[in-house]
Order: structure tokens, then sequence, then C-alpha cells
């Protein structure tokens, strides 16, 4: 049976692992990174120390975001989610924690991640909390079925808010792209192009007077 390639960050860390001491902590921390799908909690982990201890800096790198993005190869979101997730899984189910050496694998990051959010973000109700966690653990329903059920929720709380700022800004970007091409158009009437210019004119007065009321963090759940 032949062996799988290995894709290209793999060798990227590879080549930084064959530079170091196998019993060093930044050796050890690309090591559970090559074994990051079979490993998130352990990667988690170790990347929560990472930054905590700020052992990065010591490693030549300005911020941990640098440090995971070029040498880990792992995006900031990804990051984020993986050191919440193990905060909240140390914190919430110490349980599946200890079980994690065992054959059973453990629940997506990702799935953990938005039971985390349930919690501490979204107030979920306890029954709401208890159905989601029922489907991550219990169920082991797969992430896209996990999230599906959590925007649901959500959705019914009503903290995804629409942005009322976007209409309006299509329809100021439609108007004005009507604008420019109606120049280039011969014998419209001038009527036709000042009702163009006034409906330009109202929606950046709406624009401007929505901007001023909509603070930041009132959009899309964040208040």
């Amino acid at each position: 049976m032949t062996d799988t390639p290995q894709s290209s960050g793999e060798r990227h860390i590879e080549k930084i692992m064959e530079q170091l001491e196998p019993d060093s902590e930044r050796y050890q921390v690309l090591d559970t990174a090559k074994r990051f799908k079979s490993s998130w909690v352990e990667l988690g982990d170790k990347l929560l120390q990472v930054s905590s201890r700020g052992h990065f800096r010591e490693w030549g790198y300005q911020s941990f975001e640098e440090y995971c993005v070029q040498e880990i190869r792992i995006k900031k979101g990804t990051a984020e989610k993986l050191t919440l997730a193990y905060r909240y899984m140390e914190k919430q189910e110490p349980e599946l924690l200890a079980r994690r050496d065992e054959l059973k694998p453990l629940p997506d990051y990702r799935s953990v991640d938005l039971l985390r959010q349930a919690m501490e973000e979204k107030r979920f109700s306890d029954e709401e909390y208890a159905e989601l966690r029922k489907s991550v653990v219990e169920e082991e329903r797969s992430h896209p079925t996990v999230l599906k059920r959590f925007k649901e929720v959500a959705a019914a709380h009503g903290e995804e808010k629409a942005d009322p700022l976007v209409p309006v800004k299509a329809s100021l970007a439609a108007a004005r792209r009507l604008d420019t091409a109606l120049r280039s158009v011969p014998d419209v009437p001038s009527s036709y192009r000042e009702q163009v210019v006034n409906l330009i004119s109202h929606l950046e007065g709406e624009l401007e007077a929505l901007e001023t009321r909509v603070e930041p963090g009132e959009v899309n759940g964040d208040a």
C-alpha cells in the first residue's frame, strides 16, 4: 500500500522540525500540527500555551497570528477556534478530554466552538443548548448539520440581525452606475438625468443617517 502524499504544509513543517531538537517545545508543537486532524485537542492545548506564554516571540515571530500562519500553516481564525474550543472543553467537557486517547474520535473542533458560542455568546436556553450538545456529543452529527441547527436557533432568537446598511449601499451603487451609463446615451431627457441625480442625493442622505444611528456592534447579533 502506498503512503498518502504529503501536502506542502506538511513538508514545510518537516523542514523546520529537521532543524530542532525532538524534545524541544517548538518541535512538539510542530509534530502535533502534523497530526492536526486526529489530534485537534492536543494542538489547541499547545497553541494556547504558545499564545499565553509568548513562546512565538522566542521563536522569532512578531505575533501569534504570524507564527500560526507562517510556521504552523493555519489561519488566525482556525487558531482562535482551536484555542477557544479547547478552553471550553477543559471547562465544560472535561470527561471528553479524558477520553481523547480512546479510539472513538472527539467532536469536530468547529462544532465544539459552536457549543461554546451557544453558551457564552448567543445565550441559548438550557433546553436549546442541551439539544445542540446532544447532536454534537451523543449523536456525533456532522459539522454542517450542527451548524444548520445552530443557525436556526440563533435566527429564532433574532440574534442574526440584518444589516440595514446593505440594501441602501446596494441601491446607491446601482444608481451611480445608472448615472454613469446614462452619460454615454444620447438624447436622454434632462429631466430623467435629474431624477437619477436626485435619487443618488437621497440615498446618500439615507446612508449617512443610518451610519449615524447604527453603532458598532449592533449589526449581525454583536450587540
